[in-house]
């Protein structure tokens, strides 16, 4: 392939080097300077390109996608504040260990701090929130321009891949001609490079095994020992944290998020109703563990929180693949190490204890008698409870869908109503910053990157800030169903302290909006149905996920009913608690 001029030379080999090291996607922004950039991915043809109006939502939809695949995603702006748009998305990705190329095209230096328009300084503007950044040089002539941008493309792409993954940062500056015009003397060849690694580069933590089996081999004699796994998306967990618990006769506590609570493995010691069970101090001391077994990042439930903290006493154990992810510094000894050899050496080390220990059955007690308290409450609830949605939401999810939430109340409605199930679905929520921008576009994005359809349950403040992501539900490979539970405002500040003080509460808290969301959905073409029974909710779900393309079912709530009913959910999964305690 022959490249008109200099910029083009430099910015087709950097699309070479990225491809030939594993890149498939590139999420692009149109733009006048990044015009290099662009038409080099579209030239390459073992790239495919994805063109998003909107930075913030772009730089959202190529974490989905990244998030979805398990591979880089690239994803490239013009200059000035299209940059600046996509650290959002950069932040969740380094928070979250997702491999994402960002390329930003820049203005040569003569023109930064000179008023110059649409120029800022782009140098280093992501600051730590990236793995890796480097500025190119302004392109000159001369094969060895190729050879760098072939190397850096390369780099770029293993560096965001290799563990532990995170996003990198090519700053790519450009003077004139920006459009594929040629210029004599500057015309080059720029290789076809069919691959320079053997597949993707593994991000692979360092092997636990030793680890875990050292663990275990101290721990033969701890029976009140608990395993809590928090956020993390490697599905391979579920099994070999299942069997380690089994040896050790310990009780898991899985936060959704932690792709432990739902699936094919077994279950039996699973723990999905804790944060209505430790809602109940006067079951603490019966409940405290000698020692604490924590994976993933740190849960999602505030009152698993509330009850951790107050096992300090306990030895705690962090296993993180990389970061250190103990806010509140309980843990004595951290491992860092891949979790799923580190159960597996966790197993070996310990002799089998007793599955009919009376700490277990204790746990598992509890848990199936708020359960039953919870299903008899969600069973008689004809009134359209935000809570209900996760009770309910399994029996319309397909075999190796994904299931998302999002931020504020939907993540923690997940945690608490969501009931461990066989289903063999990915669980997913941007939990790194845990912010409500993007997660629409990271919904279709992840749908798209694993090619399984995706539903999501996000508010209407969440929704309402990623309006423009809709623009790529229009893509015929996206496939999604986009829950919005509309209760007019800002649901979950209704259930902290604010709300005790309404002089202001909802001019500054609340915020009412009046808004409904058929003309949004309208707009970009897409189903929408706005239900006010359970039946029409289940008829649109049954609809959507049974077609292609995406389906907008907007379910109303009142802010305060649903305060009221979230607390007859936990009093009555309370009360089957004591009924079972009176005998």
């Amino acid at each position: 392939m022959k490249a008109e001029n200099r910029n083009y030379a430099m910015a087709g080999a950097l699309a070479a080097g990225l491809a030939s090291a594993g890149l498939r996607d590139v999420v692009i922004c149109p733009g006048s300077r990044s015009g290099p950039l662009a038409i080099s991915f579209a030239r390459n043809d073992l790239v495919k390109t994805w063109v998003h109006l909107d930075e913030r939502s772009a730089g959202f939809f190529a974490l989905g996608m990244a998030k979805g695949s398990g591979r880089g995603v690239a994803v490239v702006t013009s200059s000035g504040t299209a940059t600046a748009n996509l650290l959002p998305a950069i932040v969740e990705a380094n928070l979250t260990n997702v491999p994402m190329v960002v390329i930003t095209a820049d203005r040569p230096a003569e023109l930064v701090d000179w008023g110059a328009n649409q120029t800022i300084r782009q140098s280093g503007i992501y600051g730590d929130h990236v793995k890796w950044a480097a500025d190119f040089p302004v392109p000159e002539s001369g094969s060895q321009l190729v050879e760098y941008a072939l190397a850096m493309g390369q780099r770029a792409y293993v560096t965001a891949v290799g563990h532990p993954s995170g996003p990198v940062h090519l700053n790519v500056p450009f003077r004139e001609p920006l459009a594929p015009v040629s210029v004599a003397g500057e015309e080059t060849g720029i290789p076809r490079l069919q691959g320079i690694l053997d597949g993707p580069v593994p991000s692979v933590a360092p092997d636990g095994w030793e680890a875990g089996r050292s663990l275990g081999a101290k721990m033969r004699d701890i029976e009140r020992g608990l395993i809590v796994c928090g956020p993390q998306s490697n599905v391979e967990l579920a099994g070999a944290v299942s069997e380690a618990a089994r040896v050790l006769a310990y009780p898991i506590l899985a936060d959704p998020l932690s792709q432990v609570r739902c699936g094919a493995h077994t279950r039996s010691q699973v723990i999905d109703r804790y944060g209505l069970f430790l809602r109940e101090r006067d079951l603490w001391e019966r409940l405290k563990p000698e020692l604490v077994i924590r994976f993933g990042a740190w849960p999602t439930s505030k009152t698993l929180e509330r009850f951790l903290v107050g096992t300090k006493e306990a030895r705690h154990v962090l296993v993180a693949e990389n970061g250190w992810p103990d806010p509140h510094q309980l843990a004595v000894d951290v491992v860092q190490a891949d979790a799923v050899s580190f159960c597996r050496g966790l197993a070996s080390g310990v002799k089998e204890g007793g599955v009919g220990s009376s700490w277990l059955k204790q746990w598992t007690g509890f848990n199936r008698s708020a359960g039953e308290g919870l299903a008899g409450y969600m069973a008689e609830t004809e009134e359209m409870f935000e809570g209900k949605v996760f009770h309910k939401i399994q029996e319309y999810m397909p075999e190796h869908g994904i299931l998302f939430a999002g931020n504020s109340m939907p993540v923690r409605d997940m945690d608490a109503f969501l009931p461990s199930s066989s289903k063999r679905i990915m669980l997913m929520g941007n939990r790194g910053a845990s912010g409500i921008d993007g997660n629409v576009s990271t919904v279709l994005g992840a749908g798209v990157g694993a090619g399984e359809p995706v539903v999501a349950v996000v508010g209407d403040v969440t929704f309402f800030h990623d309006l423009t992501g809709l623009l790529m539900a229009r893509n015929s490979e996206v496939n999604a169903t986009i829950i919005v539970i509309n209760n007019d405002g800002g649901g979950i500040f209704s259930f902290l302290p604010q709300a005790e003080h309404p002089e202001h509460f909802e001019e500054v808290f609340g915020t009412p909006h009046g808004l409904t969301f058929g003309a949004a959905a309208e707009m970009y073409g897409l189903e929408y149905s706005r239900v006010g029974t359970w039946e029409e909710f289940e008829e649109s779900m049954r609809a959507s996920v049974g077609r292609r393309g995406t389906s907008i079912i907007e379910v109303p709530g009142s802010r305060e009913r649903n305060v009221a009913l979230h607390r007859e959910a936990w009093a009555a999964a309370t009360e089957a608690l004591h009924s079972v305690e009176r005998g």
